[in-house]
This record gives C-alpha cells, sequence and structure tokens, in this order.
C-alpha cells in the first residue's frame, strides 16, 4: 500500500455535533484537510468516517499516520 501524503505536522481543531458523520481524507491530497474531497480516487486510500458522539472539539490527525483511527495520537511528532 502506498504511504499517505503528510497533510500537516500537527492535528486539525474541529468543533463536531453530536450523530453528524465527518469523512477523514486518509491519503492526505485532500484541498479540504481533513476532510475528503475525492483526492484519493485512482488510489489504494479511501475516506473514513468520524461520527461525533458528542458536542465539541475533537482533533483530527493531520500527518496521516495515526493509530487511534482518524483522532490525532501524536505520531506526528515522530516524523
Amino acid at each position: 500500500m502506498s504511504e499517505p501524503v503528510i497533510a500537516q505536522k500537527s492535528p486539525f481543531a474541529v468543533e463536531v455535533e453530536a450523530g453528524k458523520s465527518y469523512w477523514w481524507c486518509a491519503c492526505g491530497k485532500s484541498a479540504g484537510q481533513p476532510f475528503c474531497d475525492g483526492s484519493h480516487k485512482g488510489s489504494d486510500f479511501t475516506p473514513v468516517e468520524y461520527k461525533a458522539e458528542q458536542d465539541g472539539t475533537v482533533y483530527f490527525c493531520g500527518c496521516k499516520h495515526t493509530k487511534n483511527g482518524v483522532l490525532c495520537d501524536g505520531t506526528h511528532s515522530s516524523l
């Protein structure tokens, strides 16, 4: 499998709404980071759904190397 593009070496802080789905960009090529805009088409990547359980701030992974689903786990600090 291909390596994702590092969109940024820090998380994206996003205000989310409970019950709403957000589609995280896994390839790193989307112009609308951290969300998918279809730039992955023709690659090994697919967007990943995140469904907010409550209203609040969520820190989506920006480096695309998280081991924590779509959320930042600090991996960017070692890249």
